[in-house]
């Protein structure tokens, strides 16, 4: 058996825009914690701020990543970003996954060489907020997955039965996270979620409750093995 990944994804609502004072450094201290090898984060934004998140949220990790920036305006930029301790194998693709008329969404995919895993391939990705948007969606995460030692992580904002991402993905990553995430203060929707190929196996997962004081979404960390 392979030695375990620790996988995070985390939506930070975005408030370094919303909130002039935004705790940045708690943020990076709260990942910083829980030392993930992987982290993916939603709604990143350097609007109308003097410093630049996206790479101070780097630091927290490794120096491995890569932006998805979705809206960039003068005043700054908003978007995703994809955090590695380890290498990419090759330079990461960001794809248009944008539905219609509706707002931009990305979605990063990339192969990373680790150390205790091999190369696993990562897709993060932050969907949007109508059904028929996100099952579009689903399905062009699906061409970016492969059929081992992949993850697809993000906020898939996934809450409803019917036609729904989690049943979409189930046909190459049926191992999932099933954690309440949002809204932080009392945790009632599984929006943020670790999908697995069906090698995999989530030895442990969890959320923080620390991170109400940053974001309106917990965070969700798990520990992933891939027998051999």
């Amino acid at each position: 058996m392979t030695g375990s990944l620790r996988i995070m994804t985390w939506n930070v609502h975005g408030t370094f825009n919303l909130n002039p004072k935004f705790d940045l450094d708690g943020v990076c201290s709260l990942i910083r914690h829980w030392s993930p090898d992987v982290v993916a984060l939603q709604e990143v934004d350097s609007r109308g701020r003097t410093d630049d998140p996206f790479m101070r949220l780097a630091e927290a990790v490794g120096d491995h990543r890569i932006d998805a920036r979705s809206i960039v305006t003068k005043d700054g930029d908003y978007g995703q970003a994809l955090f590695s301790r380890w290498p990419f194998a090759e330079p990461p693709e960001v794809v248009d996954v944008s539905y219609q008329e509706r707002e931009p969404r990305r979605a990063i995919a990339a192969r990373i060489l680790s150390d205790v895993a091999g190369e696993v391939r990562v897709v993060a990705t932050h969907l949007g907020l109508s059904i028929h948007e996100r099952h579009a969606q689903a399905h062009a995460l699906v061409d970016l997955v492969q059929p081992t030692r992949t993850f697809v992580v993000g906020d898939f904002n996934d809450w409803f039965w019917v036609r729904s991402v989690r049943g979409v993905l189930a046909r190459t990553c049926p191992v999932r996270t099933r954690l309440r995430t949002f809204p932080a203060l009392l945790p009632l929707m599984r929006l943020d979620r670790i999908y697995v190929s069906r090698d995999g196996v989530i030895r442990s997962a969890w959320t923080d409750r620390k991170a109400r004081m940053y974001s309106d979404h917990l965070p969700v960390i798990a520990d992933v093995v891939f027998p051999d």
